[in-house]
């Protein structure tokens, strides 16, 4: 069970509006498997030293920018100790790094390093890839109603849209 401080301020405890048929759940469960194994794939070499948790981990830095630990585990619904464990192992590989806040010296900010966004990039390129070969078994037509079902489905868990992601860190050190 998720902390309250968590459930009460992300996606996984909104209650929106009527609770969903379970043949829409069964769909998407079976669907995300899918997608779960694309995000496997897609990661290729770096899934030797990353996890997919800590791929998230990355993809939260790469799509908001620097996060303090406490709102990079919100992010994620997870603890903020474990947040703080993930990123040290992150920190060590050199794809994020821990820097203190312009604003708030006393904030310790996490932000994606140069090495971290490659590792970003290039998964998100491969899963484009994997992507696309599965949406080309589908006509076209129901190409574009699964995008658009997807997006609002993105939209409504809290997803940055790729185009909306911060430029990629300068390399500092």
């Amino acid at each position: 069970m998720l902390p309250l401080h968590m459930a009460s301020t992300s996606w996984w405890g909104a209650v929106a509006g009527d609770t969903p048929d379970e043949t829409v759940v069964d769909a998407v469960l079976s669907a995300s498997r899918s997608l779960i194994a694309v995000a496997t794939m897609s990661l290729g070499a770096a899934a030797e030293e990353t996890t997919l948790a800590q791929y998230r981990a990355l993809v939260v830095l790469a799509s908001r920018g620097p996060q303090r630990l406490v709102d990079l585990a919100g992010a994620l619904g997870v603890a903020p100790s474990t947040a703080g464990r993930m990123c040290d192992r992150l920190v060590r590989k050199g794809l994020a790094r821990r820097h203190r806040g312009c604003s708030d010296r006393r904030a310790v900010l996490v932000a994606i390093t140069p090495a971290g966004r490659a590792v970003v990039d290039q998964a998100t390129a491969r899963r484009r890839e994997l992507i696309a070969g599965i949406l080309a078994r589908l006509p076209e037509p129901v190409q574009h109603m699964a995008a658009d079902g997807l997006r609002a489905f993105a939209e409504a868990a809290g997803e940055v849209p790729d185009s909306q992601w911060p430029p990629v860190p300068a390399d500092v050190p």
